[in-house]
C-alpha cells in the first residue's frame, strides 16, 4: 500500500515514524526541533497527536489536579495547554514541507479528524484505546486516506472486529503494548508474525520500550513500519517521555534497521562470489 509517495509491505524497506505526540509539551520551537531531529535521522515520517479535550477526557478526570510546567492545575486545563489549533497546524505543515518529511496524526476523535483533513495527510493512525470505537473507525475510513491501526490493550476479537470494519484495504494493523515504558516480558515481539498470518494487510510495530534492540527484532520478525516516540531529552516533563529515544538513539535506530534489511536477504540458498575462493581452497572434494 501507498502512504503518501512511499510504498510500505512485505519486501519494502520498513517506514520509519518518529512519533512526536505529546512530547513537544505545547511548545512550537521543541516540535521543529524533533521534526528536525527526526529528519536528520533518516524518519520517513513524524506523527503528533490531536484531540478534542472536551470530548476525550473522561468526566471523572477532568477536574482532577495535577503538577505541570503551566503549574498545579487541572486535567482537562492541561489536555488544553498541550492541544495545538489551527495556527500551529499550519506552522506544522509548513515547517514539515519545508524539511521534506511527511507528516500524520493520531485523532481521538470525529471533530479532530475533521480538522487535520483540511491538511491532506498521508493517513490517518487509530490509537489504540480508540479500537473499540465503531463510529470512530467509520469516520476514519470515510476520508478514503490509509489508516494505521493500533492494537494495544485489546483482545484478538477486538482486532478482528475492527478490521472486518476498516476492511483490509489501505490498512496497516500496528503491533503494540500500551505500557509506557514497557517491560521487556511484555512486548511479546512474535504477535507481528501472528498478526502476518491472520491478516491479508502490512504488520508493522509500535513500541514504547526503553533501548533499540527490541524494535530491531521486529524489523528482522518481518514488520513494515515502526514507530517509537521522540523526544530531547528523555528526562523531561511528560507522561511519554520516559519511553521516547533521544535524537542520537533515534538516528542509530534507523541506521540499524537499515542494516538489519541488507542482511536479511531473499531467503534462497546460493553460493555467492565472495564465497568461491574459501571454496575452492578448503573444499577438496565434491561427491554431493
Amino acid at each position: 500500500m501507498l502512504i503518501g509517495n512511499r510504498v510500505v509491505g512485505p519486501g519494502q524497506p520498513a517506514c520509519v515514524v518518529a512519533e512526536i505526540g505529546i512530547n513537544h509539551n505545547g511548545d512550537l520551537n521543541i516540535v521543529k526541533q524533533l521534526i528536525d531531529a527526526a529528519k536528520s535521522a533518516g524518519c520517513n515520517a513524524v506523527k503528533f497527536q490531536k484531540r478534542t479535550p472536551k470530548l476525550c477526557v473522561p468526566p471523572g478526570e477532568k477536574k482532577k489536579m495535577r503538577e505541570t510546567p503551566w503549574g498545579y492545575v487541572s486535567y482537562i486545563n492541561y489536555r488544553k495547554k498541550i492541544e495545538f489549533g489551527i495556527k500551529e497546524y499550519r506552522e506544522i505543515n509548513r515547517y514539515c514541507k519545508r524539511q521534506k518529511i511527511a507528516w500524520f496524526a493520531s485523532c481521538w476523535d470525529k471533530p479532530s479528524i475533521d480538522f487535520i483533513e483540511q491538511f491532506n495527510p498521508i493517513c490517518y493512525k487509530v490509537p489504540s484505546p480508540m479500537l473499540t470505537d465503531a463510529d470512530l473507525l467509520k469516520h476514519f475510513r470515510q476520508t478514503g486516506r490509509p489508516i494505521i491501526l493500533s492494537t494495544g490493550m485489546s483482545t484478538m476479537k477486538q482486532i478482528q472486529t475492527a478490521v472486518d470494519l476498516l476492511g483490509t484495504s489501505d490498512l496497516i494493523i500496528t503491533h503494540c503494548t500500551s505500557t509506557y515504558p514497557c517491560p521487556l516480558e511484555e512486548l511479546n515481539l512474535q504477535m507481528i508474525q501472528t498478526l502476518m498470518g491472520k491478516f491479508d494487510c502490512p504488520i508493522g510495530y509500535s513500541g514504547h520500550e526503553a533501548g533499540l534492540a527490541t524494535t530491531i527484532a521486529a524489523v528482522a520478525l518481518g514488520a513494515s513500519l515502526i514507530e517509537r516516540h521522540i523526544t530531547l531529552d528523555r528526562a523531561m516533563w511528560g507522561s511519554d517521555q520516559a519511553a521516547s529515544l533521544e535524537p542520537y538513539g533515534f538516528a542509530r535506530l534507523v541506521k540499524y534497521t537499515r542494516v538489519v534489511e541488507a542482511a536479511l536477504g531473499d531467503g534462497i540458498k546460493k553460493v555467492y562470489d565472495s564465497e568461491r575462493p574459501v571454496m575452492r581452497k578448503l573444499r577438496s572434494t565434491d561427491t554431493i
